[in-house]
């Protein structure tokens, strides 16, 4: 008959092995963790195209202007300056894009000539829809060199929000930046 004090061992080890994948299993089973999401922003399904609009072979951070430019507004735009500014080396393969409509707000637009690195693009409100369908167009896009709109991030009203907000957005494009080889 066998020691009790092997038996125990013998227990304990095999509490050891097991344990830890009987947890990972109800772990996946029972969804307490994202699956693989890293990503700051809001991934888009289905995905926008913008080559109607806006074909360019380089990521861009897309802010579509409103017709009355609020706190959001101001903190989006000067956010996409920020994120690609901050970029540094890797500027030139990213930019900074407002979409401009006739019924946008002109106050801000004025402002646009103080970030040198922003684009504006003139487009039809008919055409802005076109693309973004069932997608709200209040917030910041990151477009991918396929002309997809991949991420969306939410507006931003209070300022130290909005700057938080921005780091998220770097982060993602860096990461972008790093697995592409195009753009």
């Amino acid at each position: 008959m066998a020691n009790p004090s092997h038996r125990k061992t013998m227990l304990l080890v095999a509490a050891v092995f097991i344990l830890p994948v009987a947890l990972a299993k109800l772990a996946l089973e029972m969804d307490w963790f994202s699956r693989a999401s890293t990503n700051k922003g809001v991934l888009l399904e289905p995905i926008p195209n913008l080559a109607n609009l806006d074909s360019q072979h380089k990521w861009r951070l897309l802010y579509v202007l409103p017709s009355r430019c609020d706190a959001a507004c101001e903190n989006a735009l000067v956010a996409i300056n920020q994120v690609w500014v901050a970029l540094g080396r890797e500027q030139d393969r990213a930019e900074p894009l407002v979409i401009v409509m006739a019924d946008s707000d002109a106050k801000p637009r004025q402002h646009l000539s103080e970030f040198p690195g922003i684009r504006m693009m003139q487009a039809s409100q008919q055409d802005v829809n076109e693309v973004f369908k069932d997608v709200p167009t209040d917030g910041i896009f990151l477009v991918d060199t396929l002309d997809n709109v991949v991420l969306r991030y939410p507006p931003q009203i209070e300022q130290q929000q909005a700057v938080l907000h921005s780091r998220d957005i770097l982060a993602d494009l860096r990461k972008l930046l790093k697995l592409s080889r195009i753009g």
